[in-house]
């Protein structure tokens, strides 16, 4: 693993990075930074809604089997692949099938092709927290107050890049930049934040030509790219405590 760590500047401000894709993570030291992952459309954005909606804990599992041992266990089960919900299952990835007021006090077991995958990738870090546009106000204010490095993890599609999820951590970049430094010899948080301040006034036509959305387009599900790019709208904090994700902020439903 490369160190490329530096406390920021005089001030002592921490540092914030951007990760394009876990492809890259072993690139970034993160034991002393708060990582959050960002798969915009759909997991991190159907993670927050459930537990704005009640959910006690989701637990990311790596695929339907895993899933199927805790279904025996008596949790609810979410499991996506290639966009699509898999059959035998209470969820796909869809953020409108977790507002349910059915999943208050439930625990959930969660697969999905990229998000839930990220978030085992980073489980090591100092802290991991989940990001998406619903969240993004509190999960902002939440950052500045942990003086902590950041990295955004970027779950991207199968290791490659992807636009929405780069155009979340640029819009974390622009509200924390007087909050956090750059690190030297990375332009990730510079290209990322240019491409949220290109998009931030109609994000949803800015991706109109996007991989990912035009992946889901085929699927049906024009609602969901719609919500999922909606500021403010499930302000909870999804932390990782052990293998489960638990809500720690006091603002879900």
């Amino acid at each position: 693993m490369i160190n490329t760590h530096r406390m920021g500047d005089a001030h002592g401000k921490p540092l914030i990075e951007v990760c394009f894709s876990p492809a890259h993570y072993n690139l970034y030291d993160p034991k002393e930074s708060i990582v959050v992952v960002a798969d915009i459309l759909r997991a991190t954005s159907s993670i927050c809604v459930a537990f704005h909606y009640g959910a006690r804990s989701i637990i990311p599992v790596k695929g339907p089997e895993e899933a199927i041992e805790y279904k025996k266990l008596g949790y609810l089960t979410g499991v996506e692949r290639q966009g699509e919900k898999i059959e035998g299952f209470d969820f796909g990835n869809s953020p409108f099938s977790y507002m349910d007021p059915a999943i208050k006090g439930r625990d959930i077991a969660l697969s999905t092709t990229n998000g839930t995958r990220a978030i085992q990738t980073a489980k090591d870090a100092y802290k991991v927290v989940i990001g998406s546009f619903l969240n993004l106000d509190i999960l902002c204010e939440w950052l500045k107050n942990q003086n902590q490095h950041v990295i955004t993890l970027c779950a991207g599609w199968k290791n490659s890049f992807n636009l929405e999820d780069t155009l979340f951590a640029g819009a974390l970049v622009y509200r924390l930049r007087n909050h956090f430094d750059f690190s030297y010899g990375r332009d990730t948080c510079i290209a990322a934040e240019y491409l949220y301040l290109l998009g931030r006034n109609d994000m949803n036509k800015f991706l109109k030509e996007s991989s990912h959305r035009r992946r889901l387009e085929k699927l049906g599900i024009e609602k969901d790219i719609k919500f999922c790019l909606t500021p403010n709208t499930a302000p909870v904090i999804p932390v990782l405590d052990g293998n489960a994700l638990v809500n720690s902020s006091v603002l879900a439903v």
